[in-house]
């Protein structure tokens, strides 16, 4: 899938889970390894992003991250969810 193909998933994922959809964004950070793919939600929703002992944001990057090329030379995909209530 093309970097666009997993924001689009991203977002058709998370949005069903959120109180306040407008507030998602989805940042994209490339380094020498990876794509990462950084979910920003309001405060609220976090916890529901999250879920009960992280069940949700595993099962998020089980997909998200399953959907990464197996290519030698391509780089690997992670999804990180931005926490604030810290």
């Amino acid at each position: 899938m093309a970097e666009t193909d997993i924001e689009s998933l991203i977002r058709s994922l998370v949005i069903p889970l959120l109180k306040q959809p407008q507030a998602l964004s989805i940042i994209q950070k490339d380094d020498g390894r990876y794509h990462r793919y950084i979910i920003d939600v309001a405060p609220n929703d976090v916890g529901r992003l999250i879920g009960r002992q992280g069940h949700v944001a595993a099962a998020l990057r089980t997909v998200v991250e399953g959907t990464q090329s197996r290519r030698a030379n391509s780089k690997r995909v992670r999804l990180l969810i931005n926490d604030h209530r810290h």
